[in-house]
Protein backbone atom coordinates (compact mmCIF):
# COMPACT_ATOMS: atom_id res chain seq x y z
CA UNK A 1 0.00 0.00 0.00
CA UNK A 2 1.66 3.70 -0.82
CA UNK A 3 1.90 5.72 1.97
CA UNK A 4 -0.44 9.09 1.59
CA UNK A 5 2.31 11.43 1.25
CA UNK A 6 3.64 9.78 -1.47
CA UNK A 7 -0.29 8.99 -2.86
CA UNK A 8 -0.34 12.88 -2.39
CA UNK A 9 2.79 13.68 -4.44
CA UNK A 10 1.78 11.49 -7.64
CA UNK A 11 -1.98 12.99 -7.09
CA UNK A 12 -0.39 17.04 -7.41
CA UNK A 13 2.25 15.57 -10.08
CA UNK A 14 -1.00 14.43 -12.11
CA UNK A 15 -3.09 17.13 -11.75
CA UNK A 16 -0.40 19.73 -13.03
CA UNK A 17 0.24 17.69 -16.26
CA UNK A 18 -3.29 18.15 -16.72
CA UNK A 19 -3.31 21.92 -15.94
CA UNK A 20 0.10 22.28 -18.38
CA UNK A 21 -2.31 20.61 -21.13
CA UNK A 22 -4.96 22.46 -20.64
CA UNK A 23 -2.42 25.99 -21.25
CA UNK A 24 -0.85 24.97 -23.94
CA UNK A 25 -3.76 23.01 -25.68
CA UNK A 26 -4.55 26.56 -26.95
CA UNK A 27 -1.60 28.09 -27.67
CA UNK A 28 -0.63 24.87 -30.66
CA UNK A 29 -4.24 25.43 -32.04
CA UNK A 30 -3.43 28.90 -32.61
CA UNK A 31 0.15 27.81 -33.69
CA UNK A 32 -1.68 25.16 -35.91
CA UNK A 33 -4.30 27.74 -37.50
CA UNK A 34 -1.08 30.22 -38.21
CA UNK A 35 0.50 27.99 -39.58
CA UNK A 36 -2.16 26.99 -42.31
CA UNK A 37 -3.10 30.51 -42.95
CA UNK A 38 0.79 31.31 -44.00
CA UNK A 39 0.11 27.92 -46.17
CA UNK A 40 -3.18 29.46 -47.56
CA UNK A 41 -1.34 32.73 -48.14
CA UNK A 42 1.61 30.88 -49.57
CA UNK A 43 -0.43 29.36 -52.10
CA UNK A 44 -2.81 32.10 -53.21
CA UNK A 45 0.29 34.21 -53.43
CA UNK A 46 2.02 31.56 -56.00
CA UNK A 47 -1.37 31.46 -58.28
CA UNK A 48 -1.88 35.17 -58.54
CA UNK A 49 1.99 35.30 -59.71
CA UNK A 50 1.90 32.52 -62.39
CA UNK A 51 -1.92 32.70 -63.30
CA UNK A 52 -2.82 31.61 -67.10
CA UNK A 53 0.72 30.89 -66.85
CA UNK A 54 0.71 28.09 -69.78
CA UNK A 55 -1.31 30.73 -71.88
CA UNK A 56 1.16 33.74 -70.72
CA UNK A 57 4.72 31.55 -71.80
CA UNK A 58 2.76 30.29 -75.05
CA UNK A 59 1.82 33.39 -76.62
CA UNK A 60 5.39 35.05 -75.49
CA UNK A 61 7.32 32.25 -77.28
CA UNK A 62 4.92 32.94 -80.40
CA UNK A 63 6.37 36.48 -80.95
CA UNK A 64 9.61 35.06 -80.87
CA UNK A 65 9.41 34.09 -84.31
CA UNK A 66 8.83 37.83 -85.34
CA UNK A 67 11.86 38.70 -83.40
CA UNK A 68 14.03 35.59 -85.77
CA UNK A 69 11.97 37.26 -88.95
CA UNK A 70 12.96 41.22 -88.01
CA UNK A 71 16.83 40.34 -86.64
CA UNK A 72 18.12 37.31 -88.79
CA UNK A 73 21.77 38.39 -88.76
CA UNK A 74 21.33 38.28 -85.11
CA UNK A 75 18.83 35.48 -84.06
CA UNK A 76 19.02 32.06 -84.77
CA UNK A 77 15.95 29.07 -84.73
CA UNK A 78 17.81 25.69 -83.78
CA UNK A 79 15.67 22.09 -83.55
CA UNK A 80 16.26 20.63 -80.80
CA UNK A 81 18.51 17.41 -81.23
CA UNK A 82 16.14 15.26 -79.28
CA UNK A 83 13.85 15.90 -82.48
CA UNK A 84 16.03 15.46 -85.06
CA UNK A 85 14.39 12.40 -86.07
CA UNK A 86 10.42 14.18 -85.45
CA UNK A 87 8.85 13.20 -89.02
CA UNK A 88 6.01 16.47 -88.09
CA UNK A 89 7.76 19.72 -87.05
CA UNK A 90 6.02 21.26 -83.87
CA UNK A 91 6.76 25.07 -82.86
CA UNK A 92 7.98 23.93 -79.75
CA UNK A 93 10.63 22.13 -81.08
CA UNK A 94 12.71 24.76 -81.12
CA UNK A 95 14.72 27.36 -79.05
CA UNK A 96 15.33 30.56 -80.02
CA UNK A 97 18.45 32.82 -79.14
CA UNK A 98 19.34 36.10 -79.38
CA UNK A 99 23.20 36.99 -80.06
CA UNK A 100 24.42 39.21 -77.65
CA UNK A 101 28.43 38.56 -78.05
CA UNK A 102 30.47 36.66 -81.16
CA UNK A 103 33.15 34.99 -79.32
CA UNK A 104 36.82 34.18 -81.38
CA UNK A 105 36.42 30.10 -81.38
CA UNK A 106 35.29 28.34 -84.32
CA UNK A 107 34.34 25.30 -82.71
CA UNK A 108 31.43 24.25 -80.98
CA UNK A 109 31.26 21.24 -78.16
CA UNK A 110 29.65 17.56 -79.34
CA UNK A 111 26.91 16.29 -76.82
CA UNK A 112 29.37 13.95 -74.66
CA UNK A 113 31.50 17.06 -73.89
CA UNK A 114 32.11 18.60 -70.77
CA UNK A 115 31.56 22.76 -70.83
CA UNK A 116 32.28 25.55 -68.49
CA UNK A 117 29.53 28.35 -68.72
CA UNK A 118 28.87 31.24 -66.68
CA UNK A 119 24.81 31.69 -66.97
CA UNK A 120 22.00 33.06 -65.47
CA UNK A 121 18.27 31.36 -65.70
CA UNK A 122 15.04 33.21 -65.19
CA UNK A 123 11.38 32.89 -65.66
CA UNK A 124 8.81 35.55 -67.80
CA UNK A 125 8.21 38.47 -65.89
CA UNK A 126 5.51 38.62 -63.55
CA UNK A 127 3.93 40.53 -60.61
CA UNK A 128 6.77 40.49 -58.58
CA UNK A 129 9.69 40.04 -60.44
CA UNK A 130 9.35 42.71 -63.37
CA UNK A 131 12.61 41.25 -64.96
CA UNK A 132 11.64 37.44 -64.23
CA UNK A 133 12.15 35.39 -61.43
CA UNK A 134 15.69 34.16 -61.08
CA UNK A 135 16.13 30.47 -60.49
CA UNK A 136 19.47 29.70 -60.70
CA UNK A 137 23.13 30.97 -62.23
CA UNK A 138 26.50 31.96 -61.48
CA UNK A 139 25.80 36.00 -61.78
CA UNK A 140 26.31 38.03 -58.61
CA UNK A 141 25.25 41.56 -59.63
CA UNK A 142 25.08 42.71 -63.19
CA UNK A 143 25.44 40.25 -65.98
CA UNK A 144 29.34 40.69 -67.54
CA UNK A 145 31.05 37.81 -69.49
CA UNK A 146 34.58 38.68 -67.92
CA UNK A 147 33.53 38.90 -64.31
CA UNK A 148 30.57 36.72 -63.74
CA UNK A 149 31.72 32.99 -62.20
CA UNK A 150 31.66 30.35 -64.03
CA UNK A 151 30.50 26.28 -63.22
CA UNK A 152 31.50 22.78 -64.91
CA UNK A 153 28.34 20.79 -66.68
CA UNK A 154 29.06 17.13 -68.48
CA UNK A 155 26.48 18.60 -71.59
CA UNK A 156 24.36 15.46 -72.28
CA UNK A 157 23.07 16.12 -68.48
CA UNK A 158 21.30 19.33 -69.22
CA UNK A 159 17.86 19.55 -70.28
CA UNK A 160 17.48 19.59 -74.00
CA UNK A 161 17.14 23.15 -75.15
CA UNK A 162 19.95 24.20 -73.24
CA UNK A 163 22.08 21.08 -74.57
CA UNK A 164 20.76 21.89 -78.02
CA UNK A 165 21.85 25.69 -78.12
CA UNK A 166 25.35 25.14 -76.34
CA UNK A 167 26.11 22.65 -79.28
CA UNK A 168 25.81 25.96 -81.82
CA UNK A 169 27.90 28.28 -79.54
CA UNK A 170 31.57 29.06 -79.91
CA UNK A 171 34.03 29.51 -76.65
CA UNK A 172 33.13 32.99 -75.72
CA UNK A 173 29.55 33.35 -77.16
CA UNK A 174 26.81 34.99 -74.61
CA UNK A 175 23.35 34.26 -76.07
CA UNK A 176 20.20 34.85 -74.50
CA UNK A 177 18.24 31.41 -75.40
CA UNK A 178 14.54 31.01 -75.20
CA UNK A 179 13.40 27.09 -74.08
CA UNK A 180 9.64 26.42 -74.26
CA UNK A 181 8.53 24.00 -71.41
CA UNK A 182 8.59 21.22 -73.72
CA UNK A 183 12.36 21.08 -73.98
CA UNK A 184 12.95 22.28 -70.33
CA UNK A 185 10.88 21.22 -67.20
CA UNK A 186 7.81 20.75 -69.00
CA UNK A 187 4.29 20.71 -67.41
CA UNK A 188 5.48 19.54 -63.79
CA UNK A 189 8.28 21.77 -63.50
CA UNK A 190 10.82 21.18 -61.06
CA UNK A 191 11.58 23.18 -57.63
CA UNK A 192 10.83 26.63 -57.58
CA UNK A 193 10.04 26.28 -61.29
CA UNK A 194 6.51 26.39 -62.58
CA UNK A 195 5.15 23.70 -64.99
CA UNK A 196 5.17 25.04 -68.21
CA UNK A 197 7.85 28.13 -67.58
CA UNK A 198 9.37 29.23 -70.78
CA UNK A 199 12.93 29.24 -69.79
CA UNK A 200 15.45 32.31 -70.18
CA UNK A 201 18.76 31.68 -70.24
CA UNK A 202 21.75 34.07 -70.28
CA UNK A 203 24.97 32.37 -71.32
CA UNK A 204 28.45 32.75 -72.20
CA UNK A 205 30.51 29.61 -73.35
CA UNK A 206 33.69 29.89 -71.65
CA UNK A 207 35.56 27.19 -72.59
CA UNK A 208 34.62 23.07 -73.54
CA UNK A 209 36.45 20.04 -73.42
CA UNK A 210 36.63 16.21 -74.94
CA UNK A 211 36.12 13.05 -73.13
CA UNK A 212 39.39 12.44 -71.39
CA UNK A 213 40.89 15.95 -72.51
CA UNK A 214 41.61 18.59 -69.26
CA UNK A 215 39.84 21.53 -69.14
CA UNK A 216 41.78 24.76 -67.90
CA UNK A 217 40.53 26.19 -65.42
CA UNK A 218 38.93 29.72 -65.65
CA UNK A 219 41.31 31.98 -63.61
CA UNK A 220 44.27 30.50 -65.81
CA UNK A 221 42.69 31.39 -69.33
CA UNK A 222 41.48 34.74 -67.49
CA UNK A 223 45.22 35.11 -67.50
CA UNK A 224 46.41 34.37 -70.59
Amino acid sequence: MKKPQEHSMRACLHAGRQCLRALLAPALLIASCALTLACSESDDETAVEFSNWQSRNEAFFATLADSLAADPANWVRLKSFSKNTTPVEQASDFVYAKIIERGEGTESPYYNDSVRVSYEGRLLPSTTYAQGYVFNGTVYGAYSSKTNATVKFLLSSLISGWCTALQHMHRGDYWRIYIPYQLGYGASGSDNIPGYSLLIFDVTLVDFSHPGDPMPSWNARRMR
